[in-house]
């Protein structure tokens, strides 16, 4: 019995001693040593670039100072004035009512902007700026004020050309707006409500915009870089200080700026520039049809199978189309080879085309296809508003 106790003696001791070190361990150990293991995540990592595709340090401060600087010289003020008078003041019965007292016509003035395009002076603006107006006014960096005249305007892309004369011009430099992408940073400059010369900062947030309904022939560059009233006609610059558009509209319900902009490309812009100061106008070809998209809601009640094409809405009678065999309510699919993807598409590639040369012009008609040859003829220019309007 005395080797049972001795053993049990010695058994007890053992686990008394193991729980007191157990107990030792327990309380060292952090409070979460128990708890629950966490949720596996799973993260891909991007792999290691190059050595040589590192990027390098970034700048301690980010700035567009250097194209600012470059282009501001560049960009001016507009001022506009025009006398607006009645309609009613011509009125016999008015005047002899009136007599001598009768009203005189009001002065209306209004601001814009533009950019200096050549060292001979010529500055592009938008035509709504110049519009009708009797006097006009630019106001160079450093606060020089000159008078400028109106070379010639083209209202079917809102675009003018005036001519100044000062020494000491600087003209801008054009990039190839063609090139222009999506993400690209811009600076938009210009003379916004009248408060001075103002560089507000974006990225150009679509390219090719069209069916806007601001102008007959539309290809924007969309922007959410500031654009206000007073802005019409300044300069869209890339982050060298390089004209890519003129800031033309915006998209507002309030009158400000939502971050949604619009500039003529400087390609196009140039293009006109260069035209009305060599021809006098800008010359565009023209078949005298009126041209809608294929919707599938009017495909359907046409009878039409598919969308393809542009409809022939309307064909003017005595143009180079009736001539040559279009009627109202034609599909044409395809031009010079071509197809069509929209209205504005078969207006542009019209247009562009010279007066007198030959097109040939896919057409469908109850379902069979066809070409027609047709002579472009010279596109009629807007009339322009008089004084009022």
């Amino acid at each position: 019995m005395s080797g049972i106790r001795r053993w049990w003696l010695r058994f007890a001791q053992a686990v008394t001693v193991g729980l007191a070190v157990a107990a030792l361990v327990i309380a060292l150990l952090p409070a979460d040593w128990f708890a629950s293991p966490p949720g596996v995540v799973t993260v891909k990592e991007a792999p290691a670039l190059p050595a040589e595709a590192k990027p390098a340090a970034a700048p301690a401060t980010l700035s567009f100072q250097g194209a600012a600087r470059t282009a501001m010289p560049s960009v001016v003020n507009i001022y506009t004035a025009k006398l607006v008078r009645s309609p009613l003041l011509d009125d016999p019965v008015l005047r002899r009512f009136f007599g001598e007292a009768a009203p005189a016509p009001e002065r209306v003035t209004s601001l814009g902007s533009g950019v200096i395009a050549s060292p001979e002076g010529y500055v592009l603006t938008n035509n709504h700026v110049v519009e009708a107006a009797d006097e006009i006014a630019v106001v160079l960096p450093g606060a020089r004020t000159v008078a400028a005249r109106v070379v010639g305007t083209d209202p079917e892309t809102d675009l003018a050309v005036l001519k100044i004369a000062a020494p000491d011009l600087a003209p801008i430099a054009f990039a190839d707006s063609d090139r222009l992408q999506v993400g690209d940073a811009v600076l938009a400059i210009g003379n916004p409500f009248g408060v001075g010369q103002t560089v507000t900062f974006g990225i150009v947030s679509a390219t090719g915009r069209t069916g806007l309904g601001i102008n007959t022939f539309e290809n924007f560059i969309q922007t959410d870089a500031a654009i206000n009233p007073g802005n019409s006609g300044g300069a869209l610059v890339d982050t060298a200080g390089r004209l890519i558009g003129i800031n033309t509209a915006i998209f507002s319900e309030t009158g400000g700026s939502l971050g949604i902009g619009f500039a003529i490309p400087a390609n196009l812009a140039r293009q006109v520039m260069e035209q009305i100061v060599t021809r006098g106008g800008v010359v565009r070809g023209w078949l005298g049809i009126d041209v809608a998209d294929l919707t599938p809601a009017l495909a359907a009640r046409l009878g039409l199978k598919d969308t393809a094409g542009v409809l022939a809405a309307g064909v003017q009678r005595g143009g180079p189309a009736e001539r040559a065999g279009l009627r109202p309510g034609d599909v044409l699919l395809r031009f010079e080879g071509e197809p069509l993807s929209s209205a504005a598409d078969a207006l542009n590639r019209i247009a562009a085309l010279a007066p007198g040369r030959t097109a040939t012009l896919t057409v469908r008609r109850d379902g069979k296809e066809f070409p027609l040859e047709i002579t472009v003829g010279k596109r009629p220019r807007l009339r322009a508003p008089t004084p009022g309007e």
